[in-house]
């Protein structure tokens, strides 16, 4: 004769075949909600931005974005950031050192000054350089005196961009210092390594991929910045404008298909390094998450 059922158990499995229905729909509720609040505040403007480029056609596009003024607009900005990016890297690695492997007074004032760029508005870091070395300014005049032009050339935008692109190596580096520890370190040195020879040897290969993620972060930031580059470079245009300053003037200007063409190309260039992220983090095994 066949088993009965259990009275308990029945109502048991019910409620939990309920339970797991719950909250599979929930997960595909929470999913479409999230989808639908990047579509329509990431997804929907970039592909009207797209749209408006090409309206016009493909060659109008093209021969927008390749005027000497967004052309010089373009390479300002990738030389802008070859410059930032590797100053940064190596402030980062060696601020990150200082923080987790040395024990220097005032530790926790020094993270929080490096953290400042991200709460400061990049508008008051333009201002503060412009202060600091505009022609009345703190060093203005000794760098004037010395033929050196900081405020509305080069030396200043590349200023801008390192100071906010500041805290992102740095908050990448610490956390896997943290995590590695010390124990390879002192080996070691026991074993007759000298610093550099450690620091060559062992802690770069084991903090690479919080610096390569960094760098990517700095990349980005780098080639998306307005505010602080608007203070002080001047906007000029075919001199001390950026491909950012070039999409506001070219707007500004009514030349919209030259705006929403540059626009793509820094939306290219965005898009290249988000991707780049996403496959160095698939090559580092996930280790991307240790940043923040």
């Amino acid at each position: 004769m066949p088993a009965e059922a259990d009275p308990i158990a029945i109502p048991q499995r019910m409620g939990t075949r309920r339970e797991r229905t719950a909250e599979r729909g929930s997960r595909y509720l929470l999913r479409t909600i999230a989808l639908a609040y990047l579509a329509v505040l990431l997804a929907a403007p970039l592909a009207l931005v797209f749209w408006n480029t090409f309206q016009d056609g493909f060659g109008a596009a093209i021969e927008a974005v390749t005027t000497d003024a967004a052309l010089h607009a373009l390479w300002l900005t990738i030389l802008i950031t070859a410059i930032a990016v590797p100053l940064n890297a190596i402030f980062g690695v060696a601020a990150a050192l200082i923080l987790v492997r040395k024990r220097v007074p005032g530790r926790p004032l020094i993270s929080a000054l490096i953290d400042l760029p991200l709460a400061l508005s990049p508008v008051v870091v333009g201002l503060a350089i412009l202060l600091v070395w505009g022609r009345n300014g703190w060093f203005g005049p000794a760098t004037e005196s010395l033929g050196i032009q900081v405020i509305f050339a080069l030396p200043g935008m590349v200023l801008a961009t390192i100071f906010i692109c500041l805290p992102f190596v740095v908050r990448e580096v610490v956390p896997v210092l943290r995590e590695v520890g010390t124990d390879q370190e002192e080996a070691a040195a026991t074993l007759g390594a000298g610093g550099f020879q450690t620091f060559w040897r062992i802690t770069l290969p084991a903090i690479r991929w919080g610096i390569i993620y960094g760098v990517v972060l700095t990349t980005a930031r780098a080639l998306g910045e307005y505010g602080a580059v608007r203070v002080v470079s001047g906007g000029i245009a075919g001199k001390t404008e950026t491909l950012t300053l070039h999409v506001e003037e070219r707007f500004q200007a009514f030349d919209y298909v030259a705006a929403y063409g540059s626009s793509v190309v820094l939306a290219i260039l965005a898009l290249a390094t988000v991707l780049l992220m996403n496959l160095l983090n698939r090559k580092g095994g996930g280790g991307g998450d240790h940043g923040h």
